[in-house]
């Protein structure tokens, strides 16, 4: 790191002379090789946007001049040249710095970023606030989107906003032909497609500053000499700028991974007016043989050999939770024609893929649009169809309006498989999972579950074809667990839970809600060896709540714990309390659960510790009953 050891700042990387830049990209990938392969993370995307990020820094005055990432997968040499790099070494771990650009941790990183197709909306308010604000005016805005989410709604609607509201806001496309998996869609076939010529764009700003110096053109008329401009390319080149179809200036495509190109392509447009769109073409994993094979398996690879890009596996060979679902999909679909698959981007990552394979006409990956996926499905639903739509927690929270709107008032046969469930880990405060619990039980008509094993997930499963009404099953990440018990389809009834450790004379219950119930089985383990007898539900269904079961552990315990992996605000929690408010019932309840603050990234253990739901924490809170029991009774 002959170069890289002394830059601590942009201002730094600015000294260096544009000839010494490749060499700077080339041992930035050498460093996120080098940590990447025993510290996981995003590793192709970053490799591929190396040469853009390191152009950008040198081209623009940061932080003054304001970057804001989407996503945020590809910013890792960004965090790397804005004095993180002694730091990046532990970045995703606890108390380390964050795998994703976030304001808390540095001036550089200007927008919160974890859900794909913000960028441009959350830019376009910041470059328009600087036109309004005195002494601001020339300050400079720069969206980085990448091919996938610029298919998203929300892009869509930046876009449009940007075209009609005056502000000088940059947009630049980093298209690396992938999202995590293969694109879908129209909008990505297009942008394989688009051509301009760097000549041309020359030629048209010379003629349109000459036009405005001679007084032929104003502001009020400019839209109307862009458009007809744009019609002309188009019909000369036999193909149609959907950018410039929205009077948003178009340069591109160019070689993303070209660094000194770049930079002379950035000052050439930086200092122009108006909206413009930068479309550079990179290549996912650039610079790692193994990753530019393969960017699908490159996307977060997990621990591997730098020198061989050998992965390096865990021993355990237990299936993960995706996995479970994905194999027990098919199954259901060879029994019925009717079953459809749908996912939004995250074909492998929820094992849809596994459906892909067999019935590539019943399973659709729409990309990164989850309000579209659960509309769309709502649709197939109504024409007789039996969708499964499978997104991970956090990204469903965009399609919530979707939920109530197009499936929940019509009560359609909808089933949410919702993946990521719970506290995530080392992807952090953006990816937690932890509210569908509570914005899923206010919604009416809504019935939600969550397994705590399994094979309650298969039996679930196959509860779930039958059902004739909304259902949400959510689980969690990582390796399942097996119970070892069968769980018969006969032993799945909507709304009823079950008792699944008994100890003679418990006087306190643990009601769980889904996996997380593993760490309430093993707590009452341990306490039944010190002499602390607890019993333990698997309540199952969130909505309904199993009230008869409810009725006979209030008649028979002195207090109830109950714990959830998610929100403890309006969570089963907040359920069985209002259950015993309105029941006039006088039981002591303790609620664990994700308190009610944001929570940072590290391993899923440690999070559970931090949080008082792992198997200690539920151990503390029983022997704090127990005590407090005691001394009443002295």
């Amino acid at each position: 790191m002959k170069l890289l050891s002394s830059i601590d700042s942009p201002e730094q990387l600015r000294q260096l002379k544009p000839e010494q830049l490749p060499e700077v990209c080339q041992e930035i990938r050498e460093f996120i090789i080098t940590n990447l392969s025993h510290n996981p993370g995003h590793f192709g995307s970053s490799m591929g946007a190396v040469d853009l990020i390191v152009a950008l820094h040198y081209v623009f005055n940061t932080p003054r001049d304001r970057i804001v990432w989407d996503v945020g997968h590809q910013a890792y040499a960004h965090k790397i040249l804005t004095g993180r790099r002694d730091k990046f070494p532990r970045q995703r771990t606890k108390g380390g710095i964050s795998g994703f650009p976030t304001p808390l941790e540095s001036e550089y990183d200007t927008f919160i970023c974890g859900h794909a197709g913000n960028s441009i909306s959350a830019a376009l308010g910041m470059a328009i606030a600087d036109l309004n604000t005195p002494g601001e005016e020339n300050r400079r805005t720069i969206a980085v989107i990448g091919d996938a989410s610029i298919s998203g709604g929300l892009a869509f609607e930046g876009l449009n906003n940007a075209s009609n509201n005056p502000n000088n806001l940059l947009i630049i496309l980093n298209d690396n032909d992938m999202s995590i998996g293969k694109n879908v869609g129209a909008l990505h076939k297009s942008l394989s497609n688009l051509t301009t010529s760097a000549g041309y764009n020359r030629l048209r700003f010379r003629v349109y500053r000459l036009f405005r110096k001679l007084g032929l053109i104003n502001d009020h008329r400019k839209g109307l000499l862009l458009r007809f401009s744009n019609s002309l390319k188009s019909l000369i080149s036999s193909r149609q700028n959907i950018f410039e179809g929205m009077n948003i200036r178009y340069f591109g495509p160019f070689d993303g991974n070209d660094v000194t190109k770049i930079v002379k392509v950035l000052n050439d447009i930086k200092d122009m007016k108006g909206p413009r769109i930068l479309h550079l073409s990179t290549v996912k994993g650039k610079g790692y043989e193994p990753a530019e094979k393969n960017p699908s398996e490159w996307h977060a690879p997990g621990n591997f050999d730098p020198a061989t890009g050998e992965k390096i596996k865990s021993g355990s060979k237990q299936p993960l939770w995706q996995e479970v679902f994905g194999e027990k999909l098919v199954a259901l679909a060879d029994m019925n024609p009717d079953i459809v698959g749908i996912t939004a981007a995250m074909l492998s990552g929820t094992s849809v893929d596994k459906m892909m394979a067999k019935y590539p006409a019943r399973t659709f990956d729409v990309g990164i649009s989850e309000g579209h996926a659960v509309t769309f499905a709502g649709g197939l639903a109504s024409a007789g169809k039996k969708p499964y739509v499978a997104i991970y927690s956090s990204f469903l929270q965009r399609g919530f309006d979707n939920i109530i709107h197009d499936v929940a008032i019509q009560g359609l046969p909808v089933v949410f498989c919702i993946d990521r469930a719970g506290l995530v880990g080392e992807d952090g405060v953006t990816h937690h999972g932890l509210f569908d619990l509570s914005y899923l039980r206010m919604i009416p008509g809504l019935t939600v579950a969550a397994p705590l094993d399994a094979e309650t997930l298969m039996s679930l499963m196959d509860f779930s074809t039958g059902y004739p009404h909304p259902l949400a099953i959510r689980y969690p990440r990582g390796k399942a667990y097996f119970s070892g018990k069968k769980v018969d389809k006969n032993d799945i009834v909507c709304g009823k839970g079950r008792i699944v450790l008994k100890n003679e004379g418990a006087r306190i219950a643990i009601l769980s809600l889904g996996a997380i119930g593993k760490n309430a089985l093993k707590a009452a383990e341990t306490l039944g060896k010190v002499g602390i007898p607890v019993d333990v539900y698997d309540m199952i269904w969130l909505k309904p709540l199993d009230e008869d079961l409810l009725k006979e552990i209030s008649s028979k315990y002195d207090a109830v714990i109950t714990l959830e992996d998610g929100t403890l605000e309006g969570g089963l929690g907040s359920a069985v309390t209002d259950w015993i408010v309105n029941n006039n019932i006088k039981l002591r309840v303790q609620k664990l659960g994700v308190p009610d603050r944001w929570v940072g990234h590290a391993t899923v253990a440690q999070l559970h510790e931090e949080c008082g739901i792992d198997p200690e924490g539920i151990i503390k809170v029983v022997k704090d009953i127990e005590s407090s029991d005691t001394e009443k009774h002295l």
